[in-house]
This record gives structure tokens, C-alpha cells and sequence, in this order.
């Protein structure tokens, strides 16, 4: 293990075995209902636009919407109390608690309180605090933390939890199914909310026009926690402000379908505190409800704890669009085999979590966690508000690297990093960052550095000094690449009907030269004139080590060359669906607006494009023709995000293949992840789900096909047999 490094390995190991079982049964059954739910759901896409337009206006407007609500609280008879922080805001409660000889809190779910730690403090005052939710229940008796935005026990089986029980109140009968578990904690938690003083909850949403409080649960235990105590402390980010009640509706219809799959939540609380409802004496059973007084007192409490911040930072203000569903953990694959007490901070996990700990409570803490988040892009098209997360856990990991000192080993890779990153860069992440210039070195030394990096002091010494494990085989250059073979070739097409540029990324032109070769043969077959000329890589590599700067000088280098192309009406073909999807989507934070539209309206993904010329009249009898042939497909991650699985499938079945796709959309290697002894493990953990699918009965004789790089190294890996790109099954 590279140094400083196999303590987060094995506690990674730890989880997976320990908590990894739980999390990933609940988290892809969450992800399954959530797709199965949006489905159905026709205005989807509607819905979701306005939300995000709703969001963007609140926070672009927040501090007039602050000055309204305050104004509705306050004639509602209610306090408003902005805190600056954490601190500032436990002293506040710690006060009302105080002003009303408080013993007991009851809380409902609230990730703003655990944020604040305002257990901890009323503790200190000798206040005894309990959750209601049964899964904050579970972790409080267990001493635990949460380990999910919404589920926060997800970590924990039902086998679990009932030794749990069992062990801390010794029931004379033990509780074991699920109805006897939530029959029990209903008793035991139903009379601390009858004896409680003070009821706290959390907020989903605030309306500023009104003061009203929408508080979506499952167990309804928020509605019992703000009307059965006389006090009710409401705890909630500023950021959950919205302009009016009229603007709740699509955040509740996305809310609960997002987070869990379900319609709507159990319980939709829509409070206007103080409310009306007589107060609650439990030991007076003759007074009507009718004749009881009504007095009731109501404290909002609203944080800032660096939000107001994040609102003025252009990278991290997404983040206060998150509405905390919950859909970025249960739809990511690292997060559904380790869980959020590793893919998490202080309060907030997942892959929001990043921007959440790194504007709340700094860089450290979110650098602790900020690699699980490979910028897959499984959930971007999931998230309710549209928030990039990939692209903030990206600008993080940024500010993670410019914020570090010099590394000892630095001097050994100056040589091969023609970057424009700090000198304390971690080396794993210059060395990934700079495969382009590793991949140029590799084949213009190959075949001899494609011995020296396999022999075993060069393993260590990349084990040691760059984190690469040991484990995993290297990829091996060749000394042809794709541009020097295409240079020496001539063109099979007289008379074309299109002309394309193939775009040689790094992978295709260093080793795997074949795939490049296979797609020049079928796009000439189908009569397309093809170019293959010398370009730099995409910046996708130097991008997913959170090399900025470094990515955006690629970007703008690519589009550079791309350009007398585009002007000469040539399409751009890719091969690598990472790339592609740099060039859809993260060119348009580094390139002019119309640059990149004319790179977008103009780029393919090869299969895509075969699909497209097969659909307007090529022939397809140029190609290899599949006679029945079985094949296992599996789409990569950025693929599907681009919805371009379905071209790959749709032209191997009219050529006659037999196609068995795979319905695990994540193979676990992500680029350069896998390669890192710290993540090895967790690579070859999710890439497992896989290889059990493509060993079944039906899979396990058929050739494995996969379209990206990192999808074909993990194939190759997990099974016995080769993997190869769908365009090299159908070359000619």
C-alpha cells in the first residue's frame, strides 16, 4: 500500500463487510423504485425543470425571502432566529430550553440538527434528547451515526437491530420481524413524546410568503414532535427557503419518488406553527379538547453555518438546490457498497455530501471522502434539481490539491507532467492526470517499457510511491499507434457519402489500437472518408483527478484542432463514451457557448454513428454479419447517462447477434479508481455484481462486449474470457 494510505483501505474492507450487505440491498432496492416511479411519471422532465427554476430564484433572492418570512413568523406569533453558526445556534435552543426548565426533547429526523450536534449541547445541560424516527432511534441506542441522508440505519439489518434491542433494553419478549421491531420502538418512543417538554423538528420546506412548514416523514412522528409539547423548535438551513406554498407542489411530487421510489411520502405535514390545536395535558382525561387554552410558543431556527457563503461561490452554490433525497447515494455504485460512514463527512454523504462538508465545514473534511465520487454521471439524470454533482465533487478536489504542500517524491514525476497543477499534488493523482504523457512515452519505448513497468521492483515502486496496486495488470502500449497506422494506410472509399474525423483518445491511440483500426474498417465500409490526425487527449484523465486547469487547457487544445474540421463539415466519431461525454457536457464550463454547441451537434459515439448511416441506407451487409452469435453487452456509465446504450444494442441485433445486455450499470473500475491500492478492493466489490450476471447460465458462453476502456479492463479481470468493443465484433 502506497504510504499513509492502508488505514482508509481496511477500514473500506471493514464496511464492506460489515455494513456493505445492508447498505447494498436497500440502496439499489431505493434506486430500482425510483426508477420504476419517474417512469410513470410523464411530466418528469417538467418537474423537474421547475424545481430548478424555483430553486435558482430562492437562493438568487434569499435574503429578501429571509426579511418576508421573518415578517410572517412573527405575525404568526411565532420567533424567527437566524444563526450565524453551529454554535451560535445551540446557544439559542440551549436557551429556550433553559427559559422553560426543559428536561426532555423530542426530535424528529433532522439532518441540520446533526449537523449542529444539538444533542450533544442540550446534553451538556442536562437535558435528555431522543429521536423519534425509528432509524435515528436505532442509531442513537446504538451510539452510531447516520449513515444515509434519508434511511439513516440503513447500514443495519433487521437481524441487527433486533439484537440491538435486545441487548440494550432486555424486553422480557425480544422483538425479531419488522412489526415487532416498530410495534416496540411505537411504545417506547410514544411515551417520551407524551412527557416531552420541548418538540424539535426539522423543516423540508419553508414558505416565505406565509411561514408555512412542509415536513414529509415516513412515521409521522414529526407531526406528533411539533403539536404535543407546548414548544416547538423548527431547526432548518437557510436554504430551504422557497417563495410561496404555491411553489410546494413539484418539489413534493419529486421528493419522496427521487428518494424512495414512493408516490408520496406516508406523512405530509403542512404546518403554519404556532399551530391552532389546543395544548396536551395527558394526566387531565376530563377536559374537553375544546376548552383548552391554545398557547403554544414556536421558534424557528434557520442556519447559515457557511451557506450565505456557498451563495456567493459559483461552483459550490448547486449544492444549495439539494432537497436531500438521497438519490446521488442510492444510485452510486461505491456508496452502495460502503455506505456513508465512508462515502460521507461529518454530517452529509453521498456524492452531494462533498459540496455540503466542503462549504460547512472545510476542505479537510470533505477530502476525506471526495475520491469515492468518480464522476460516473450515474446520478446526474436522477438528481430532482439538476445539480452536477460529478462537477462539484470535481471542482473540490481542486481546491483539495491547490491546498496541499510538496510532496518528498514530487521530483520523481516533474519529468512527466506537462500540467498546470501545484507542486503538492498527490502523485497518484499526477500520474493518472498525465497518462497522455505516460501513454506517448509508453509506446515510443515499446515493447521494453511494457516489460520494465511489469517486473516486480517497478510494481512496488508504483505501489509505493504512486498508490498503483500491484493487482491490477497494466495496460500495455503499442509501439504502432492508431495515427502512425492510419498515416501509413491508404483510403478504401472513392466516392464518399460522409466524411468523418475519428477521434484518436488516448486509450484507442496507445493500446488499444485494434478498436481504432476496427472502427476506421467499418465506417469505410459504409462509405464514409475517415481522418485520423494526431490530437491531444479530451482532459478526461487530468479531469477525474480534479485537475482543472490542466483539463481545460485539453479542452481548449482539442477544439483547436477539431475546428477546421467542423468548418469543412466533417462529423467528429469517438470511440471512448467518456470522452464523448466530456465534450457534451464538462466542455461547456471551459469553451465559448458556441463552441461547444457546434462540437456537440456534430460529435458521435461510434456505434451511434454506424446506427445513424445504417438507418439512412448503408449497407449493412458490408458488415460482419452476427448468423445468430450470442453476445453479453455491457453499456458504460457515461453511455447511458448520454442514452446511447440503445443504438449499440439496436445495431447488433439488425446484424443478427443475439444480444443479453446487462442490467448492472456499473462495472466498478472507473478509470483510474481501480488502479488505486486504496479502492482496488471496492473496485473489484462492485465489478463482482457484474461477473456474477455475464457467469450465469444464460450469459456465460457468450462473448463479452463492452463499450468503454475502463468497463473492458474490469471484464477482462473478473472473467475468463476476453471482452471486446462492440466495433470490433463488427468489422469487416
Amino acid at each position: 500500500m502506497s504510504k499513509g494510505k492502508g488505514d482508509k483501505a481496511a477500514e473500506i474492507r471493514r464496511l464492506m463487510a460489515t455494513e456493505g450487505p445492508a447498505i447494498e440491498k436497500n440502496t439499489k432496492g431505493f434506486n430500482r423504485k425510483r426508477q420504476e416511479a419517474v417512469a410513470d411519471l410523464e411530466n418528469y422532465e417538467e418537474l423537474r425543470t421547475r424545481v430548478r427554476e424555483i430553486k435558482e430564484d430562492a437562493i438568487d433572492r434569499l435574503p429578501e425571502l429571509l426579511e418576508q418570512l421573518r415578517t410572517a413568523v412573527e405575525e404568526n406569533g411565532g420567533n424567527l432566529y437566524i444563526a450565524d453558526d453551529a454554535d451560535d445556534a445551540n446557544r439559542y435552543i440551549r436557551d429556550v430550553a433553559a427559559d422553560h426548565d426543559a428536561e426532555s426533547v423530542v426530535k424528529s429526523k433532522s439532518m441540520t440538527t446533526e449537523e449542529l450536534e444539538v444533542n450533544d449541547a442540550l446534553a451538556e445541560d442536562g437535558v435528555d434528547v431522543v429521536e423519534t424516527d425509528l432509524g435515528e432511534w436505532v442509531v442513537q441506542v446504538a451510539g452510531e451515526t447516520p449513515s444515509h441522508l434519508i434511511a439513516p440505519a440503513i447500514h443495519r439489518s433487521q437481524e441487527s437491530i433486533a439484537q440491538l434491542f435486545k441487548e440494550h433494553f432486555d424486553p422480557e419478549d425480544p422483538p425479531e420481524t419488522a412489526d415487532e421491531l416498530t410495534t416496540f420502538a411505537r411504545e417506547k418512543l410514544g411515551e417520551r413524546i407524551r412527557d416531552a417538554d420541548i418538540g424539535m423538528t426539522g423543516a423540508n420546506f419553508i414558505t416565505a410568503d406565509s411561514g408555512t412548514m412542509a415536513i414529509v416523514t415516513s412515521e409521522g412522528n414529526a407531526r406528533k414532535c411539533a403539536v404535543t409539547p407546548d414548544t416547538h423548535i423548527a431547526v432548518s438551513g437557510v436554504e430551504k427557503v422557497i417563495p410561496s406554498t404555491d411553489d410546494l407542489s413539484p418539489f413534493l411530487e419529486l421528493l419522496a419518488r427521487s428518494g424512495t421510489g414512493q408516490d408520496l411520502t406516508a406523512y405530509v405535514s403542512m404546518l403554519t406553527p404556532p399551530v391552532d390545536s389546543p395544548t396536551l395535558d395527558f394526566d387531565d382525561d376530563e377536559t374537553p379538547l375544546s376548552e383548552r387554552d391554545s398557547d403554544r410558543e414556536f421558534h424557528l431556527v434557520l442556519i447559515d453555518n457557511g451557506r450565505m457563503a456557498m451563495r456567493e461561490d459559483d461552483q459550490l452554490r448547486e449544492t444549495l438546490y439539494c432537497i436531500r433525497c438521497g438519490q446521488c447515494a442510492n444510485s452510486c455504485a461505491n456508496f452502495q457498497h460502503v455506505g456513508g460512514h465512508a462515502f460521507g463527512g461529518e454530517t452529509y454523504s453521498g456524492g452531494i455530501g462533498t459540496g455540503w462538508e466542503a462549504g460547512i465545514e472545510g476542505l479537510d473534511t470533505a477530502a476525506e471522502f471526495n475520491d469515492f465520487c468518480t464522476g460516473c454521471s450515474r446520478c446526474v439524470n436522477g438528481c430532482p434539481t439538476k445539480i452536477d454533482i460529478p462537477w462539484i465533487n470535481t471542482v473540490v478536489r481542486d481546491r483539495i490539491n491547490r491546498g496541499k504542500e510538496p510532496e518528498g517524491y514530487d521530483f520523481l514525476v516533474e519529468g512527466l507532467t506537462p500540467d498546470e497543477e501545484p507542486g503538492g499534488l498527490d502523485l497518484d493523482k499526477r500520474l493518472f492526470g498525465n497518462f497522455e504523457t505516460l501513454a506517448k512515452l509508453g509506446s515510443a519505448t515499446a515493447p521494453v517499457s511494457n516489460w520494465i513497468a511489469d517486473t516486480g521492483p517497478a510494481r512496488w515502486a508504483l505501489e509505493r510511491v504512486a498508490g498503483v496496486d500491484a493487482r491490477r495488470d497494466l495496460p500495455e502500449f503499442q509501439r504502432e499507434t492508431l495515427v502512425d497506422w492510419f498515416e501509413k494506410r491508404v483510403s478504401t472509399v472513392s466516392d464518399p457519402t460522409r466524411e468523418v474525423v475519428l477521434y484518436p483518445d488516448v486509450y484507442t491511440n496507445h493500446v488499444q489500437v485494434e478498436r481504432g483500426k476496427a472502427a476506421v474498417r467499418v465506417l469505410e465500409a459504409l462509405g464514409v472518408s475517415v481522418r485520423v490526425p494526431p490530437m491531444r487527449s479530451s482532459g478526461r484523465a487530468p479531469l477525474s483527478q480534479g485537475m482543472v486547469a490542466t483539463a481545460e487547457e485539453h479542452a481548449h487544445d482539442v477544439y483547436g484542432s477539431l475546428a477546421e474540421h467542423l468548418d469543412a463539415g466533417r462529423d467528429v466519431v469517438v470511440i471512448e463514451p467518456s470522452d464523448l461525454a466530456m465534450f457534451d457536457r464538462e466542455y461547456e464550463r471551459f469553451l465559448p457557448d458556441a463552441s461547444v454547441e457546434r462540437l456537440q451537434e456534430n460529435s458521435y459515439e461510434i456505434m451511434e454513428y454506424v446506427y445513424g448511416l445504417l438507418e439512412n441506407g448503408a449497407d449493412a451487409d458490408t458488415l460482419r454479419a452476427g448468423d445468430g452469435h450470442d453476445v453479453a453487452y455491457h453499456a458504460h456509465c457515461q453511455q447511458r447517462t448520454l442514452g446511447l446504450e440503445a443504438h449499440t444494442v439496436a445495431v447488433l441485433e439488425d446484424l443478427g447477434y443475439d444480444v443479453l445486455t446487462s442490467d448492472v450499470e456499473c462495472c466498478g473500475m472507473a478509470g483510474s479508481f481501480g488502479y488505486k491500492d486504496t479502492y482496488y478492493e471496492l473496485s473489484m466489490d462492485v465489478g463482482d455484481d457484474l461477473a456474477e450476471q455475464f457467469s450465469t447460465t444464460e450469459a456465460r458462453d457468450r462473448t463479452v462486449v463492452a463499450s468503454g476502456t475502463s468497463c473492458l479492463e474490469q471484464l477482462d479481470a473478473l472473467l475468463a474470457r476476453p471482452a471486446t468493443h462492440p466495433v470490433e465484433l463488427i468489422a469487416p
